[in-house]
């Protein structure tokens, strides 16, 4: 099984906190962005067929980006492309991110009548307030009604996203807005903690001391506080920052963290086969020139069995399903070193090991990252 990904550059305006790669001044060139998209569909095609096995694809997203900047026809151009060249199963899993402003009820049945089955919704915030300091497009009225109208016209798996350690958000209206997101019945949540990316508005905010991010402490009881609440409502976290209903986790996201492989295509976007990780080029322009000129749009680097050792290490210990150690021993065999570590990440009560099998506790869910570099090889 294989997933294919769609990176589309497009947003009406630049958030305050984002790095994503992305354009506001889209329209000059959109046509020939869907045109290049379309010429790489086809050009890399041969990536996932490694050793002769062509795997069949189960998820397409469309990110970004505003994927819900695109218009019908644009959709179905790309999915109509993907289906004559590539061997789909049935009844895909196939997401489209989309901003609320975006979802009007014309909109939504058009993105249902191509085959979008799946919608992540980035509202970040249900507070007018948050959603100002954001730049954000939309309002939180559109927050709510969005998600309204796209259940009216049938979808019943609505993922949002959602950002906790905002500037001056105390935890009583965190969970209140963890509250409206369980009231409003979606299968699937992403919480992400506020992070302040370099070459951004708030990074600039933060060091002029314009602004201030909630500290280490707070962001550690509002992250508790959305596990605990999610989890009373039987929506369960499955990722360190994703959680869902029973049987409703995001199935192209996990195919990331499982090491299923995946195409990506549009500029920036990455592609893993097993063996290799490539990555387009970040630049609009040089993409389209580059895929019109059929000349080198993306890097390519060769994985060594410490990297993939590595990369493994890391997105298990970030699900609940934890790291399997016969797995990872079969990729290369780790040293001394790696047993001492795990086993004091494991006497301090952050790694809790079953048999072959370790998952984070969730005082170790807290420090994720911090405890998959400290056991990298």
């Amino acid at each position: 099984m294989a997933g294919i990904y769609i990176h589309i550059p497009f947003c009406k305006k630049k958030c305050t906190y984002c790095d994503f790669h992305f354009s506001t001044t889209y329209h000059v060139y959109r046509t020939k962005m869907i045109a290049a998209i379309c010429s790489e569909i086809i050009l890399r095609k041969p990536y996932l067929n490694v050793d002769s096995s062509n795997p069949t694809i189960e998820t397409i997203y469309f990110g970004g980006g505003t994927p819900s900047l695109l218009n019908k026809k644009e959709i179905l151009t790309i999915l109509n492309l993907i289906k004559e060249n590539f061997e789909i199963i049935p009844n895909p899993e196939i997401t489209l991110e989309a901003n609320p402003d975006d979802l009007s009820i014309e909109k939504l049945k058009d993105f249902k009548a191509v085959g979008i089955n799946r919608l992540s919704i980035g509202l970040q915030s249900f507070r007018e307030e948050d959603l100002k300091w954001m730049n954000r497009a939309h309002t939180a009225e559109e927050s709510f009604n969005c998600i309204q109208l796209a259940q009216q016209i049938g979808y019943d798996n609505i993922s949002i996203d959602l950002i906790y350690g905002l500037p001056n958000l105390s935890l009583a209206e965190w969970e209140q807005t963890v509250q409206t997101a369980i009231d409003l019945n979606v299968q699937h949540i992403s919480a992400y903690c506020l992070t302040v990316e370099g070459k951004t508005a708030l990074k600039k905010w933060v060091d002029q001391s314009k602004i201030s991010v909630a500290n280490e402490e707070q962001q550690s009881e509002q992250f508790e506080l959305l596990i605990e609440k999610l989890e009373k409502a039987q929506i369960f976290q499955y990722e360190i920052s994703n959680f869902s209903k029973i049987n409703l986790e995001s199935k192209h996201n996990s195919s990331y963290w499982k090491g299923t492989y995946y195409l990506g295509v549009g500029p920036s976007a990455h592609s893993y086969n097993g063996n290799t990780r490539s990555w387009n080029i970040a630049n609009n322009i040089n993409y389209i020139k580059a895929i019109q000129n059929q000349s080198v749009w993306f890097e390519t680097e060769t994985l060594s069995a410490k990297d993939k050792f590595n990369e493994y290490l890391l997105t298990g210990l970030r699900m609940k399903i934890g790291v399997d150690l016969s797995k990872l021993f079969k990729i290369i065999q780790a040293p001394k070193s790696f047993s001492e570590k795990l086993n004091e990440f494991i006497n301090t009560a952050w790694i809790v090991q079953k048999k072959e099998q370790i998952t984070l506790t969730k005082e170790g869910k807290l420090r994720a990252d911090y405890i998959a570099s400290e056991l990298f090889l």
